[in-house]
């Protein structure tokens, strides 16, 4: 048989879109940590760290004393609050009309626990690295200069004007200022 027709075979057999390699697309996609992505998906908000920094420094807090010194509207805190509740990183309890929140641990632990397995791996590497580098010193001047070729002639270094060309490199200054001669 041709190898085209194997593929063509293939192909037809087992298309790409069909169900026959939809076990193995499965299990590529269900490796993923759910719990993990959303907790970093949660705390990649910079509102979001703030309403946890502020859960942080009390057990439990209202919605309203949650959202008192940030200038966006309640509901826009409130869409936080349930990004935040699905991650699983607070807990919200209603008390008559008072909700409040308190912060989860559990999560934060995973984040943490993988954040540390690379932290491990990033500070060997550096400590290998700092290893090598006080072993073999770096030069800080050619230890030999680079002899010239013996019928070529000394290339003489030409000195930098102080009239600027029209094309020359263009100096900027902060705002406000003019630039200094």
């Amino acid at each position: 048989m041709e190898p085209r027709r194997r593929r063509g075979f293939f192909l037809a057999c087992f298309p790409l879109d069909g169900m026959a390699f939809a076990p193995i697309l499965n299990l590529m996609v269900k490796y993923q940590d759910e719990t993990l992505d959303r907790t970093f998906a949660a705390l990649s908000d910079p509102t979001r760290r703030a309403l946890l920094a502020r859960l942080g420094e009390k057990e439990s807090l209202s919605v309203s004393d949650l959202a008192a010194p940030f200038s966006i509207s309640l509901p826009a805190i409130m869409k936080h609050l349930d990004v935040l509740t699905d991650a699983g990183l607070i807990v919200r309890e209603k008390t008559g009309r008072t909700v409040s929140c308190r912060l989860t641990a559990q999560p934060m632990e995973q984040a943490m626990n993988w954040l540390n397995r690379y932290a491990q791996f990033w500070s060997e590497s550096f400590d290998r690295l700092a290893a090598f580098v006080e072993d073999k010193p770096w030069p800080t001047q050619p230890s030999t200069p680079i002899p010239a070729a013996p019928n070529a002639q000394p290339k003489v270094q030409a000195s930098r004007s102080r009239v600027g060309s029209a094309r020359g490199r263009k100096r900027s200054s902060p705002p406000g200022r003019k630039p200094s001669s």
